[in-house]
């Protein structure tokens, strides 16, 4: 590690001395590390350093690394700007700087701090100490502008993703995917998005009764139903979204009633959200088919899902020559 990322993790943690421990994670397509970091003489005995190393040669012109680029910039931007509660936790940031080609966020280690359990698959307490985050998060957030987040958050948004729809051959829903966006955008309620709540994002609780989320790269506004269909996509399959999926919905609308300030506008957001729900689903069905259309996403209930969006939307359109 370079002295001057030494220098500035002692800075942030008034720590003596520091040791570079276990490479957590690399970070997507080569664009840097996650790390775990010892200290001596403070506090924490650890924290958790994102590195992000910008790779040589890469070009302004290459869209997906001027949206990865946008994405890390928009990332350090939240933890510099933006906080939460303990009923929606994060990691607290201590220090987040750009030098030059490279960005280092030094973040709280959630490990040490009562979230040490990852999951790759998850029983039904677990899944709703998600969906209590996501809930509480999209409660608090409901109403805030995105400053310096992405105007629409999420990764797979169709303005950040031109190569992805020009590569569909489903062409009756690639013709959609503008008024789908549309549908989405001109939403009356809009929070701020987690934008990649996927199960490997949360950070759970030995017992799994308390979950702690990371990764806020593709932060933003928008519908809060693009969490809830991402993160409920990453833990059922197909078979599992047709039996479960309701009940996870009315229990993320049960929490979410308790988390927003305005409940006389409630039912509103409720009705509109849940009609929202199916254009979400499909929103990010059209991504996958234009970025890797064999993956096991894309199956029968999202094809459902789908096909009922353009129905309705055949059926608007008709309505409105009328």
């Amino acid at each position: 590690m370079k002295q001057e990322h030494q220098d500035l993790i002692l800075q942030a943690t008034s720590a003596q001395r520091l040791r570079t421990g276990c490479k957590i994670q690399t970070l997507w397509s080569g664009y840097g590390q996650i790390v775990r970091v010892h200290l001596q003489g403070c506090e924490r005995s650890s924290v958790v350093v994102k590195h992000v190393m910008f790779p040589k040669g890469s070009r302004d012109s290459d869209i997906s690394h001027c949206r990865k680029v946008q994405s890390y910039q928009v990332e350090m931007q939240w933890y510099k700007n933006y906080s939460t509660n303990e009923r929606c936790r994060i990691p607290a940031c201590l220090a987040a700087q750009s030098f030059g080609e490279e960005q280092l966020m030094v973040l709280e280690d959630l490990d040490a701090a009562g979230f040490p359990d990852r999951r790759t698959s998850v029983r039904d307490g677990e899944i709703k100490a998600c969906l209590l985050w996501l809930a509480n998060f999209h409660g608090l957030f409901l109403g805030v502008p995105a400053h310096g987040l992405w105007p629409v958050g999420t990764y797979w948004h169709l303005e950040t993703r031109p190569d992805e729809l020009e590569a569909m051959t489903d062409l009756k829903l690639k013709a959609a995917a503008p008024e789908i966006d549309a549908v989405l955008n001109n939403c009356r309620f809009k929070t701020i998005l987690h934008g990649d709540a996927k199960l490997a994002n949360f950070c759970f609780s030995r017992d799994g009764s308390r979950v702690a989320a990371v990764d806020f790269q593709y932060v933003g506004g928008g519908c809060g139903m693009k969490d809830v269909i991402y993160f409920l996509g990453s833990c059922l399959d197909e078979h599992e979204c047709e039996k479960r999926a309701p009940d996870y919905l009315d229990f993320y609308f049960s929490q979410l009633r308790g988390a927003v300030k305005d409940t006389e506008n409630f039912c509103q957001l409720e009705g509109e959200w849940r009609r929202m729900f199916a254009f979400a689903w499909t929103d990010f069905h059209r991504f996958l088919l234009g970025w890797m259309p064999g993956h096991h996403k894309v199956n029968r209930y999202s094809k459902r899902l789908t096909q009922e969006v353009l129905k309705k939307l055949t059926e608007s359109s008709d309505g409105a020559k009328r």
